[in-house]
């Protein structure tokens, strides 16, 4: 049965709603418009669905995990049993956000050594309905009810750019303006640096904000972190960000490891990898966890490898990762067994 989740206008069209596409769309798509049952789509609607025998079931949401910070750990249980993370973060500021983390596979396949859900490896990516639809049921749980307080960031368990089109046609569902109008300035996707596919989604309609994870501006030292690096080195990395759209800032993601990548040298290195490239670079305290083979530097040495950025030219700042303490936090997402934090 298809799903009613990945639906655009055009589709519907086709599937003989052709004189108010965009309307059932919008009752698709827009939380706000829902009732308690559901998307409020209307007679004409239901029986629209009802005759292409599209699919209305959201994941359903098997564990809620709160953390002290206010971040909450989800488990989401998918039609085939298939259970993937996602984590809502609400901020209270002038103006109230919230950020939703969410998975695009289960498991990963990337493979880097820092990261819990790299113990999984890949069981399959998501299907573009099921990244939509995963959205969804966090937003009708936890909130928001509309995009105006909203931002998504492409962080939880795989590899985004690995199945590429699916990310294409979920940003094309969650964007449309006739839809859940999410703006793409307020979409992240992080990716550890699949090159080809970062090519083709820079040639995407809603393109989104680009997170890299970097973690080490030495080939030898990356790759025995990531093993993506093997296959596109630093240099190409660094060719396809500059082939990314110049008016766009890039966020450089770097988990600092205690030992590996904390020296000023490191520092050194990744300053002059950066180069012209318009940047903030995200240091990201390790988030230990129990079996994992590294650890977390001391806030000396944090602030010291942050003060050498600054004196290489590089805008750098210190991200602590949310939800810790509930298995919520950047590298931690992991479904089957939990990945425990390191007492």
């Amino acid at each position: 049965m298809p799903s009613a989740w990945d639906q655009t206008p055009e589709d519907l069209r086709a599937l003989g709603y052709e004189r108010d596409a965009a309307h059932l769309f919008g009752r698709l798509q827009r939380i706000a418009t829902w009732d308690a049952a559901g998307p409020a789509l209307g007679r004409r609607g239901r029986d629209l669905v009802e005759r292409a025998g599209l699919d209305l079931t959201l994941p359903r949401i098997v564990e809620e995990r709160p953390s002290a910070d206010g971040a909450t750990r989800i488990v989401l249980e998918l039609a085939d049993g298939a259970r993937i993370e996602a984590v809502h973060m609400p901020r209270a500021v002038r103006r109230p956000r919230v950020t939703i983390c969410v998975s695009s596979q289960v498991g990963c396949a990337m493979g880097c050594t820092f990261c819990a859900t790299a113990r999984m490896g890949l069981v399959r990516s998501l299907t573009p309905a099921e990244v939509v639809a995963q959205l969804h049921a966090v937003m009708r749980r936890f909130g928001p009810r509309s995009v105006e307080q909203l931002n998504v960031v492409f962080m939880g368990m795989g590899e985004p750019l690995h199945d590429v089109e699916v990310l294409v046609r979920a940003l094309e569902v969650l964007c449309d303006p006739a839809g859940l109008g999410l703006a793409p300035g307020r979409v992240t996707v992080s990716t550890v640096g699949h090159v080809a596919n970062l090519d083709r989604l820079a040639e995407s309609r809603w393109l989104p904000q680009l997170a890299i994870s970097v973690n080490a501006a030495s080939d030898e030292v990356r790759r025995s972190l990531m093993p993506i690096n093997r296959k596109w080195p630093l240099a190409e990395l660094r060719a396809a960000l500059d082939r990314w759209p110049r008016d766009r800032k890039v966020t450089l993601e770097y988990v600092l490891l205690a030992g590996v990548n904390d020296d000023d040298a490191s520092a050194d290195r990744l300053a002059r990898w950066v180069g012209d490239l318009r940047h903030v670079v995200n240091v990201i305290p390790f988030n230990a966890w129990e079996g994992a083979p590294y650890r977390e530097p001391s806030e000396e040495r944090i602030a010291a490898f942050c003060a050498r950025l600054h004196a290489g030219g590089c805008l750098a700042k210190v991200r602590r990762s949310r939800g810790r303490d509930a298995r919520a936090a950047c590298g931690m997402l992991v479904t089957g067994r939990a990945a425990t934090p390191a007492a």
